[in-house]
C-alpha cells in the first residue's frame, strides 16, 4: 500500500507541475502578444519622438522667419463713401482688417495703403448704397475688395500673401 501512495502522489506532483508549465506558457505567450501588438499600433516610439521633434523644430523656424504666420492687419482708419441723394443711403463707414502671411506683407499694406485706400474707396462707390444693403451684396464687395488689395500687392511687391479681408465696422446712414 505504501508503494501506492507514493506512485500516487508523484503523478499528483507531475500533474501539479506540468499544469504550472502550461500556466507560465500561457501568461508569457499572452506578454508578447501583448507587446508585440503595442509595437504594431502604436509604431516605433523612438521613431515617433524624432519625427515629432523635427515638425515642431520646423515650426518653429517658420514662425520665427514670420513668413508663414497668419496675421491680421487693421486698417487704422475706416473707408467713409458719401452717396448721392435718392440712392438710399447718404453715406457708408466701413471698417476692415486684412489676413495676410508674414510681418513683411504687413509692412509692404503699410507702405502702399493710400494706393489701397483710393482702390477700397472705388470698389465701395461703384457698389451702389442700393447694393450694400444685403448680404449678397456686402459678399459682392468683400470680392472685389480681395482682388483690389490683391491687385495693389501684386503690382507693387510682385507677390500677393493677402488670404482674405473681413469687415469689422459697416455703418450705412
Amino acid at each position: 500500500m505504501a508503494e501506492n501512495e507514493v506512485e500516487d502522489s508523484e503523478e499528483g506532483e507531475e500533474k501539479k507541475s506540468s499544469k504550472k508549465i502550461i500556466i507560465i506558457g500561457l501568461v508569457v505567450l499572452l506578454l508578447a502578444g501583448a507587446g508585440g501588438g503595442y509595437y504594431f499600433f502604436m509604431g516605433n516610439p523612438e521613431e515617433s519622438e524624432g519625427d515629432q521633434t523635427e515638425e515642431i523644430i520646423d515650426e518653429e523656424e517658420e514662425v520665427e522667419d514670420g513668413v508663414d504666420e497668419e496675421i491680421y492687419y487693421d486698417m487704422q482708419q475706416p473707408l467713409v463713401v458719401n452717396f448721392p441723394k435718392g440712392s438710399g443711403a447718404n453715406l457708408i463707414q466701413v471698417s476692415i482688417s486684412l489676413l495676410v502671411k508674414g510681418e513683411e506683407t504687413v509692412e509692404a499694406l503699410k507702405k502702399h495703403e493710400p494706393m489701397i485706400r483710393n482702390n477700397l474707396l472705388m470698389a465701395i462707390s461703384a457698389k451702389g448704397a442700393k447694393n450694400l444693403k444685403t448680404v449678397e451684396g456686402k459678399e459682392a464687395l468683400r470680392d472685389e475688395m480681395l482682388k483690389e488689395v490683391s491687385h495693389v500687392m501684386e503690382k507693387m511687391t510682385k507677390t500677393n500673401k493677402v488670404m482674405n479681408v473681413f469687415f469689422t465696422t459697416f455703418v450705412m446712414q
